[in-house]
C-alpha cells in the first residue's frame, strides 16, 4: 500500500512570537506546554526560587531570577525553563544567551523532555548548572557541566558552591 508523504509543519521563533499560549519551540515542532502543572510544581517553584535569590543576595552575587521566561536559542529553538538564573539584572526581553544555570521542575507534561531533549540541549549549549526536580519523588538532580563539556551528577545530599558568573563570589546552595 502506497502512503502519501505525510506534511510536517516547521516553525521559526518568528513564527512563535505571534502565538498564543504556552508554547516551546524543539528544532522547528512546536511543543504544548499544556496542562499546567499542579500545586507541587508551583510550590517547588516558588521555593527553589526564593532559596537562589537567598543564596545569591547572601553572597554579594549580581545575579537574577527569573520564573518562565522564553529563552530563543536560535531561529528555530525557543525554550521556556521554570527558572533561570542569568548574570547581571534581567533582559529587557527574552533571554537569549546561555544562562548559567537551569532549573526544571518535572511535571507529568514535561518529564520525559527535560529529562533527555532539555537535558541534551542544555548541554549542547553549555548551562554550566542544570538542577531537576521531582516533587513526586521528593528528589532532586544537580548536574555540572565538566570541562570536556558533560554533564556530571553532583550530590543534592550537601550545600554546593556554584559560581555562576564570571567574576561573582560562589554561593553555597542547596538544592
Amino acid at each position: 500500500m502506497n502512503r502519501a508523504p505525510r506534511y510536517n509543519p516547521r516553525y521559526t521563533a518568528a513564527d512563535y512570537a505571534s502565538w498564543q499560549g504556552d508554547w516551546e519551540l524543539i528544532d522547528g515542532v512546536a511543543v504544548a506546554m499544556t496542562p499546567s502543572p499542579f500545586g507541587r510544581h508551583a510550590e517547588k517553584l516558588s521555593r527553589m526560587a526564593a532559596a537562589l535569590w537567598n543564596a545569591i543576595e547572601a553572597a554579594g552575587g549580581r545575579a537574577t531570577v527569573l520564573a518562565e521566561i522564553d529563552w530563543i536559542i536560535d531561529s528555530d529553538m525557543v525554550v521556556r525553563p521554570d527558572l533561570v538564573v542569568v548574570c547581571g539584572s534581567a533582559p529587557e526581553r527574552h533571554v537569549v544567551e546561555a544562562p548559567p544555570m537551569v532549573v526544571e521542575i518535572l511535571s507529568a507534561a514535561t518529564r520525559a523532555r527535560d529529562l533527555t531533549i532539555k537535558r541534551d540541549l542544555y548541554e549542547s549549549q553549555r548551562v554550566r548548572w542544570y538542577l531537576i526536580i521531582d516533587p513526586d519523588g521528593q528528589q532532586s538532580s544537580l548536574l555540572r557541566l565538566n570541562p570536556s563539556g558533560r554533564y556530571e551528577s553532583l550530590s543534592v545530599d550537601n550545600p554546593q558552591e556554584i559560581e555562576l558568573c564570571l567574576g561573582c563570589v560562589p554561593l553555597t546552595f542547596k538544592a
